[in-house]
Formats: structure tokens, sequence, C-alpha cells
């Protein structure tokens, strides 16, 4: 058998456009001699389609999409299609499916039975499961079908993916899917992509290989769809576990293969560092696309956060659709502008310089005396601080708003856990690019951008992290140091610890409690977050959904 997985970039909601590259994919397929196409997971929707699943026009229109998709598939192949299934007259969808098209028809249907309701998933809230495995005929090949979920409850996989760890479901699909003769078993997703699964995804696809003595196509979505990033790396797994074909990571691909010799093997992500800044750049670029912008804007403080955001902004969309813009006030070291308009000039992105002093100086003459009269400033006050951060968020928002720029926050993970940012202020934007990068790694992949050139100026990555909202101010005045920081909120937001594992990892209690104070205090500045691109294994946002007013603290 000659089978082509169809790797591609739908955007949520855009049938027609989803559908054409559908056919066209499955064409390009066909002409190549493949007889079996696949596509990923909700493919004629784009996945996933969340509440538009509740819109009776929407379900209509899907149904359309099938039968232009139907009518449009050519001769000579059997095309695997992942979509939705309305449910009669209620005009619900009932299933998260596959249709199998020949022919003209629609000659058979798998149904997704396991629906995950965990960290980014809400699949119960649209979907009822499936009842029974799918198994096709093609080329006299058994073919059976699963679909995304549906495989991550197979028996636990090796040590050093997931670990041994209990099933999460009581059925266990691709079990029942191969308690017969099966020549293929295959599987079409929207798995999105974190660090963690870099190696572990493929590590559990190679186990049920291996395990059930059958080869394994993974078909995995491609792109970005607003905070969730798809990585693709579609696969043909060999019964022994060996990977016979693979698509590259992060662009549209229609990889075609043979069953027995397997095809191209497209060279794997080497690194963390490749993995999360390839993914950073796709997902930017794939936000600002989908959502119509052509150009980006954003604030150049000379520190690290913002240079790394704005090479990810020229890589993803080309440097002449970047305008960074430099925002001095009178706490602005002199390195500080020099870096940013260093910066720019490196990457060829277009810059501005904007000083806002005289604004601030307006601010401090007509506000000061009125705060004055409301309450006496008290130590650690940051008040004034934030009007200058909140001149610079109106700044920009001027400029986006005349230039029509989506304008990205530049923020890290480290920063948005304990609540280190300003509303109204350095935390406006569309997009949070770094937001769940930790500051450690925001200096890895700065490095790494930096391996063949410096691109980046040295200096942002030297010196010492600082907001410059007062005389000689830096990062680690208010917070521990990163190392340490980073590593606490690891183990409390992604692990799931407690204190009491985490002070007997060997962190000083006391900056335990106090990190994790400001994490649970920070809760209602993170729901007014712009949304942002996840990398990591928890993420703060759709996947982490913690009570503002909340009594219990750890």
């Amino acid at each position: 058998m000659r089978l082509s997985l169809l790797q591609l970039d739908p955007r949520v909601g855009d049938l027609d456009a989803n559908v054409a590259r559908i056919l066209e994919a499955t064409a390009e397929a066909r002409r190549r001699g493949a007889t079996l196409a696949v596509t990923a997971e909700l493919a004629v929707t784009g996945y996933p389609p969340r509440d538009l699943l509740d819109r009776p026009g929407f379900l209509a229109a899907v149904e359309r999409a099938h039968a232009r998709l139907v009518e449009g598939v050519p001769p000579g192949v059997t095309l695997v299609v992942g979509t939705i299934e309305p449910r009669g007259q209620e005009g619900r969808p009932a299933y998260n499916s596959a249709l199998v098209v020949r022919g003209g028809s629609v000659v058979a249907r798998a149904r997704k039975r396991l629906l995950p309701s965990y960290d980014v998933f809400d699949e119960d809230r649209w979907f009822e499961p499936g009842d029974a495995s799918a198994r096709i005929d093609v080329d006299g090949v058994c073919v059976a079908l699963t679909i995304c979920e549906d495989a991550w409850n197979d028996a636990p996989v090796a040590p050093g993916a997931f670990g041994p760890r209990p099933p999460r479901y009581h059925s266990d699909p691709v079990a029942d899917a191969l308690a017969q003769p099966t020549g293929l078993l295959v599987n079409l997703s929207a798995s999105p992509f974190t660090l963690p699964k870099l190696r572990a995804r493929p590590a559990m696809f190679a186990a049920i290989a291996r395990r059930h003595a059958v080869p394994v196509a993974f078909v995995n979505q491609v792109g970005g769809q607003d905070e969730l990033l798809f990585d693709g790396r579609s696969a043909l797994f060999g019964p022994d576990g060996a990977v016979r074909a693979r698509a590259a990571a992060f662009r549209e691909e229609v990889l075609v293969c043979d069953l027995e010799a397997g095809g191209e093997l497209a060279p794997d992500l080497a690194s963390d560092e490749e993995a999360a800044y390839e993914a950073l750049v796709m997902g930017t670029r794939d936000y600002a696309r989908k959502c119509g912008f052509r150009d980006v804007v954003l604030g150049l403080s000379g520190g690290i956060d913002s240079a790394l955001t704005a090479a990810i902004a020229a890589d993803a969309l080309g440097p002449e659709h970047v305008l960074g813009v430099a925002l001095p006030t009178r706490y602005s070291s002199e390195g500080s502008r020099t870096d940013a308009s260093d910066l720019a000039t490196r990457l060829g992105i277009r810059f501005r310089e904007v000083p806002i002093d005289g604004i601030f100086g307006a601010f401090l003459r007509d506000l000061e005396p009125a705060l004055d009269d409301l309450s006496p400033a008290r130590p650690g006050d940051v008040s004034l601080e934030n009007v200058q951060a909140r001149i610079r968020g109106a700044v920009l928002m001027a400029i986006s708003n005349r230039t029509g720029a989506l304008l990205l926050t530049t923020g890290n993970k480290s920063e948005l856990g304990v609540g280190y940012c300003t509303l109204y202020g350095d935390m406006c934007g569309g997009l949070a690019v770094i937001s769940d990068v930790p500051k450690t790694f925001v200096y890895r992949l700065a490095r790494w951008v930096n391996r063949g050139a410096e691109r980046i100026p040295r200096a942002s990555i030297d010196k010492p992290p600082s907001a410059e909202l007062r005389p000689d101010q830096l990062d680690q005045d208010s917070l521990p140091p990163y190392d340490v920081l980073d590593r606490v909120l690891e183990l409390f937001v992604e692990e799931g610890w407690g204190r009491a594992q985490i002070v007997a990892a060997g962190i000083e209690p006391g900056v335990v409690d106090r990190v994790l104070s400001l994490v649970q205090s920070s809760e209602y500045k993170r729901r007014q977050a712009a949304p942002g691109l996840i990398l990591t294994k928890k993420a703060f946002g759709m996947g982490r959904r913690m009570p503002i007013a909340q009594g219990f603290r750890e």
C-alpha cells in the first residue's frame, strides 16, 4: 500500500479554504501514487472549534462542506478525513469523527471514543463518545482507525517518555481495534505541541507499534491556533517501532510513503531550544495571519525579553513587518537606549524612539498631589512606577490603533507567574509571545538565536535585568534569583507539588512561601493577560483554571 499523511494547517471555521486545501493535498497524494490519504483530526473545521459547535449555522455549513468534499475526492484514492457529525434533529454535534470517502460517497465512519477534559481540552463539553472501533479495507490491507486521544490510554510506555502511569480511561480503543488481524493502525490527531511531548509522543507511538507488532501511521495537525501550537511531525512507525517516514516539524507537508518500505525521513528537532523557538515563530506567524494582521509592533527596552520577542517576530513575519519602539524615561540608562537601537539594526526591523518623560512629568505634576491627599506613600509603593508602564502601554496601543499593527507583549512566564508585570502597562497587547517561557529559558533561547551570528546584542543578554522604573532598579531587588524562582514555579505550577514537597527538594522555606504567595495572589492579573503561546507542561492560561476570589492558600 502507498499512503499519504496530509499534514495541513487549517484555520478554525474557514470551511471553504480548509476543504479546498484537503482536496488539493489529496489530489497531490493521488498523483504521487497514494491509494490511502489521511488528514489530521477535525481537519474540515480546524481544531479546536470550541463553541462554534453550538452555532446551528456553523453546523449547517459543515454539512455543506462535507458535500463538496465527497464530490471532490479524485477516483482511485480513499480519503480518511477528520470532521464532526451533527446529531440529527437537535442540530448539535454528536461525534468527533473521521469520514472514509471513496468513489463519491462516505463508505465508513470512525468516532472518537476517548474525550479528554484535562488541561487545554474540553471535548466532552461538545461531543458524545463513539462506542466501537472502525476498520476499513484498502488494497487488501485491513486498516484500523483511531482519533488522537484514543491512542493515549494504551499500556504505560517506556520510562523516560511518560514513565509508568495508570490508564486514564476504562477502555482502550487501540487494544480493541487490534483485537483482530490488522495491517495498519491509523491515528488522526490534533495533538498540541509542548516541550515534554517532543520525545514522549513518538516514544508512545513507537511503543504501541512494537507492543502490537503492527505499523502505525500518526497524522498530526500543524500550525498555530490561538494559544495552541501544533508541531506536525506526522510519522509512519514500523512494527518494530522504528520511524519509517516522518514529515517536517512546524510546516505543512504531503508525506507519501510505502507501508513496507517507508518514505522520506525529515530531520527531527535537534534540541529543546530549536523546538521552542520554531514553535514560537510558527505560532506568532499563524496568530497574526489568521487574525488578519500583516504587521506587529512591540516595545523595545534594551532587555533580553523584548529582544527575544523581536527576533521571533522578525523571523515569523519578516523584519519589514516589525516595528520596535523605545520609550525612554529619566530612569532609562543610555545602554538600554543604544541596545534597543542596536537590536533593531541587527534584526533589520523598523525602529522608533518615543520619549515619554514629558508625559510622565505631567502625571507627576497633576497626579502625585492627589495621590498624596488620598493616602501617603508606604514603603514599597509602586503607583508612580506603574504610571510609567501604563504610559508605555497607552503609547504602544495608540501606535497599534494608528498603524493597524498587532501589539505584542514581551513578558516571560517567571514574571507572569508572580505578578511582576503591570496591568494595562507592559501587559497591553494582543499576543503574549513568550509568556510560557521561563526567564532561565529565555536566556537559553537568546543564546540559541545567536548561535551563528550576534542577532541579539550581547549586552542585552549579559546585563542584569531591570524594569528601569526607579533609580538603580534590578529585578533581583524584588524577586528571588531566577534559577530558584523558575524551579519553584516548575514544581508548583507544572508538576503540581505542594509546599512541603518543594521545601524537601532543597529550596529555602521562606523563598517557597514568598513565591507561592505571589503566584496565588496574582491570579486576577493573569485572567486579564493577552493569550500566550503554550510550550510547557502547564501554562498560565486556558489550561489552568484557578478561581480569582478564593480563600485557600498553600
